[in-house]
């Protein structure tokens, strides 16, 4: 048996294909860089990460981007030999009428890349999303209308029809979907099953309410009858759930016949509705009756446990070498914000360049993973080559500009050595809420373990030693729900590097490691 997410840990909006024996995973990654991330799996057990092909300024350019906007719900897709990623870049979200977003269309012949320059499609909404039907090709996205209120503001699916050959549009958009009660309607798939075509859509948002709205039609600009239950999955009324949120799913057939429903869910931190993990991935085996589909259980509640192809493998410790230099692993696992990090490997060391701040939305100098357990230890060693309190590096918790927490050292001139403190962002208030402990190196092991809802941060000289630093981490404050507005990513940790003097200053990291507990 497989429990439930699959891929733990902000893994948001799946798309999920199947190709060769292989299920493929599309997530979203937001203002996270390298964008899109590509997971694999041949049993739905065991994952494993493939690559983020959004990784050049022509493909994705985000600095200056807001919190929780950049790539939203990617859809991934497969035909005559040619892998399809279809992407948005949203630039504006948070206010009360505009969505700022463009579309755009990437190919690659292999999964692994490289993939192709960009085909801009439109702007008119977000969620966009490829299909494929006998030779034709159709583009969906959401219709985002700045005139109206609230829900209302997402006031359909628009249907697109592209040449698909050179990929553009060649029909004028057609609404073929105004959504259910539920309401705001997003993130459409289409499918074909015998006569009907099958669409999918998001529904209700994407916190608590959020469900997977299914509807079908045997002509493709419809009308779409909906689904005898409407949602095929929604936790809104069963807070005794551990998998909540769940809904923004995708569908797809195994080669031995059984289908396969991915979708996103949210865990909570027990006894609160915080989510720091983010969104997640789960997967529901899916059944037909009377030419719709269910939930294998029959009910609109995603299995915390479902029957795969393999039982998986025990989570391991992460340990990122830096001596052996950019290895896949450390590539495969860690991001930066908005644009390409400022880093090398040096020494063997992996030297990462002054950025600004950890508040700023431009060239931050951070490398960060995800956090994907509740209970895990984080550790890094880093030399600081600071001149003076401006030129910092160190140890960062993050979920956003607005809330982070950051160890780090520096160099304090009227002391004359080395000092490492402690900032906190929460929510937009800053403050330091420890008194600088004095250095005499200028190389110190930084450490923190989080166990659920606390989080713990320690400092040593030589590994054996480990000094506490006097202050608890609240964990529920690196979460969707806890960000203002709403967001949309999940807890990183990693390390930063920040010169807010001369921009000339750098700080060498000898070693990462990631325990899951």
């Amino acid at each position: 048996m497989v429990k439930n997410p699959v891929l733990t840990g902000f893994h948001a909006d799946p798309s999920m294909i199947f190709v060769n024996d292989t299920f493929y995973v599309a997530n979203s990654t937001f203002e996270w860089f390298p964008g899109v991330k590509l997971s694999k799996s041949k049993d739905l057990a065991n994952w494993e990460s493939v690559n983020y092909p959004l990784d050049r300024d022509e493909l994705l350019y985000m600095e200056g981007n807001p919190n929780s906007t950049g790539v939203w719900a990617p859809c991934l897709s497969y035909s005559n030999g040619l892998f399809y990623l279809v992407y948005s870049d949203v630039k504006e979200w948070a206010g009360e009428a505009f969505k700022d977003v463009s579309n755009y269309i990437t190919t690659s012949k292999n999964i692994e890349g490289p993939w192709s320059d960009p085909v801009y499609i439109n702007s008119s909404g977000f969620d966009p999303s490829l299909f494929h039907d006998d030779g034709k090709m159709y583009f969906l996205n959401m219709e985002w209308d700045y005139r109206k209120k609230g829900s209302e503001q997402f006031s359909g699916i628009l249907l697109t029809e592209l040449d698909k050959d050179s990929l553009k549009i060649i029909s004028k958009p057609v609404k073929i979907f105004v959504g259910s009660k539920k309401g705001s309607v997003e993130g459409a798939h289409l499918y074909k099953k015998d006569d009907y075509y099958y669409l999918f859509t998001a529904e209700g948002g994407t916190e608590y309410e959020h469900a997977e709205t299914v509807a079908r039609s045997k002509n493709i600009y419809g009308p779409y009858d909906l689904h005898p239950n409407t949602h095929i999955s929604c936790a809104e009324k069963f807070e005794e759930s551990k998998l909540q949120k769940t809904g923004h799913g995708s569908l797809v057939q195994s080669s031995d016949g059984r289908w396969w429903y991915a979708c996103l869910s949210g865990r909570p931190l027990e006894g609160t509705r915080y989510c720091p993990l983010g969104r997640e991935t789960s997967i529901n085996e899916v059944i037909w009756e009377e030419g719709f589909p269910y939930l294998k259980n029959k009910t609109i509640l995603i299995d915390e446990y479902f029957e795969g192809y393999g039982e998986k493998n025990p989570d391991k410790e992460r340990f990122y070498d830096f001596s052996v230099g950019d290895d896949s692993s450390f590539k495969l696992d860690f991001q930066s914000l908005r644009s390409k990090p400022l880093y090398e490997f040096v020494s063997n060391k992996l030297r990462i360049y002054g950025g600004n701040s950890p508040s700023c939305n431009f060239k931050q100098g951070i490398l960060a993973r995800r956090q994907e357990h509740f209970k895990f230890e984080a550790e890094t060693r880093v030399k600081v080559y600071s001149k003076n309190f401006q030129q910092m590096a160190g140890l960062v918790y993050r979920y956003d500009e607005k809330t982070y927490y950051f160890l780090y050292a520096y160099f304090d001139e009227d002391l004359g050595k080395n000092v490492l403190s402690l900032m906190c962002m929460i929510g937009g208030k800053f403050e330091i809420p420890v008194d600088i402990i004095q250095l005499d190196c200028d190389e110190v092991i930084l450490k923190i373990v989080v166990s659920d809802k606390i989080g713990e941060f320690f400092y040593s000289i030589n590994g054996v030693n480990y000094f506490k630093i006097d202050y608890n981490v609240n964990v529920s404050t690196l979460s969707d729900e806890f960000a203002d507005p709403l967001g949309f990513t999940g807890a990183f940790i990693g390390m930063q590097c920040v010169d807010l003097c001369d921009k000339e200053s750098f700080a060498d990291f000898s070693y990462f490691k990631y325990v899951p507990k």
